[in-house]
Formats: C-alpha cells, sequence, structure tokens
C-alpha cells in the first residue's frame, strides 16, 4: 500500500505546484498567499510518504483530497484534478492492502514450505 500511495502524493506535488503558478495568474490572490497554501499542502504531500504506516497517515491523505478538490474554488481544473487524484487515493489503498494480503499469504505459504522441506 505504502508504494501505490507514496506515487499517488508525489502525483499530487507536482499537480499542486502547477496549480500554484495558474492561481498566481489571479489578479485577486496574493502571491504570498498562494505560495503559502500550495507550499505547505506541498510538505504535507511529502511528509505523508513517510507517515502512511503510522496511525493517521491515512485519514490525512483524505484531509489532503479535499483540500485538493476544494482548491477548485481557486483554479476551477482542480475539481477535476482533486476528483481524480481521490479516486486514485482511494484505488491506491483498497489495492495496496489486497496486495500486502496477497503477500502476506505468500510469505506465509513459502514459509510453511521451507519448515516442511527441512523436516
Amino acid at each position: 500500500m505504502r508504494t501505490l500511495c507514496a506515487s499517488t502524493l508525489i502525483g499530487e506535488f507536482f499537480v499542486i505546484g502547477f496549480a500554484g503558478l495558474v492561481a498566481m495568474k489571479d489578479d485577486t490572490l496574493a502571491m504570498g498567499t498562494v505560495w503559502t497554501v500550495c507550499g505547505v499542502l506541498m510538505a504535507l504531500s511529502v511528509l505523508l510518504c513517510g507517515m502512511l504506516t503510522r496511525p493517521g497517515g491515512v485519514p490525512l491523505g483524505w484531509a489532503l483530497q479535499v483540500a485538493l478538490i476544494a482548491s477548485g474554488f481557486v483554479v476551477p481544473l482542480m475539481f477535476f484534478l482533486g476528483a481524480v487524484f481521490a479516486g486514485l487515493w482511494w484505488a491506491s489503498i483498497h489495492f495496496g492492502r489486497r496486495i500486502d494480503e496477497a503477500k502476506a499469504r505468500w510469505a506465509a505459504q513459502e514459509a510453511a514450505g521451507a519448515g516442511s522441506a527441512g523436516a
């Protein structure tokens, strides 16, 4: 699960940066505000890569997905991109857990096979 989720978060890092470049073109927004918000979200996406296996890592990832969708109020395309990344986040968690379970079953079968071969 960690690899899939981390890949999604790194993709979001770049999308947030590009959204910041688009938002910077809006004359009603202060450049400092745009880059403060984008910087915090970009830092959170990278930090979450290391927090995925810790308690609260996945819920924080969901909070980031909500923030990405909400950023559509500033950059309308982010409604779409945020929804796409929320779907990727769900898929990363869902299929990542299934892969982890399959790996655990395989490791258990290997261990059982090695134990019976040595007897």
